[in-house]
């Protein structure tokens, strides 16, 4: 009797350490994947090819939209392709050792993998589409990108910093026709409000709701 009490012992033990190492891993995961959206900020996010937003956007004065084609029209803003990349490095820089990526991509069809230097979590949607179209500048969440040698998250993507935003967008908007400029200054308080009004946010209050980031 007394080694069946034992034995039973012994096995409730395993199954508590057992299952405390489950819980334990599943709290890690969940941790991990929470947190992955939110990176160190200011920390420059490496790419397959070291792309200079401050070379291409600050010194040659290219668009975001030549790279981010759907930036206007849809929820995602679109990364370059290839095809894209090659329309200017077919020509410039074509041989340089630093472009093997792309020379690879070109050749073997293969699309270049970009990292994400933003990244919500899968809970939360966002649409650049509507953003844009309501005059919210791209330097509102990206930052002066035309300043990055390398790109890294300037902005906390937290869930108070957009709701802070969205209870008040009157003071980070401008005309939608200047959203890609990168040297935009505050607007007046009464310029931002009527660009508010005209845009249909100055009611904040369905902008607040919880369905209108969360689907």
């Amino acid at each position: 009797m007394t080694q069946l009490f034992r034995r039973r012992a012994a096995l409730g033990v395993k199954l508590s350490l057992l299952g405390l190492l489950g819980l334990g891993t599943g709290i890690g995961v969940l941790l991990a994947w929470r947190t992955a959206s939110y990176a160190p900020r200011f920390e420059p996010v490496g790419q397959p090819i070291p792309f200079s937003h401050k070379h291409h956007v600050g010194d040659d004065g290219i668009d975001c939209r030549y790279c981010h084609s759907t930036v206007e029209t849809s929820a995602h803003a679109g990364l370059p392709s290839t095809r894209v990349c090659l329309g200017c490095h077919s020509q410039l820089y074509a041989d340089q050792p630093i472009l093997a990526p792309l020379r690879r991509s070109a050749a073997t069809n293969e699309p270049i993998a970009w990292r994400r230097v933003h990244q919500l979590p899968d809970f939360v949607f966002f649409n650049h589409g509507v953003h844009v179209s309501k005059g919210v500048p791209c330097m509102e969440c990206h930052g002066r990108v035309d300043q990055m040698p390398l790109t890294w998250r300037e902005a906390p993507l937290l869930m108070q910093w957009c709701l802070d935003c969205h209870r008040n967008p009157a003071p980070h908007l401008h005309p939608p026709q200047d959203v890609v400029r990168m040297d935009l200054q505050p607007l007046p308080p009464a310029e931002g409000a009527r660009l508010a009004r005209l845009a249909g946010l100055a009611d904040s209050r369905r902008m607040t709701d919880c369905s209108t980031c969360h689907r």
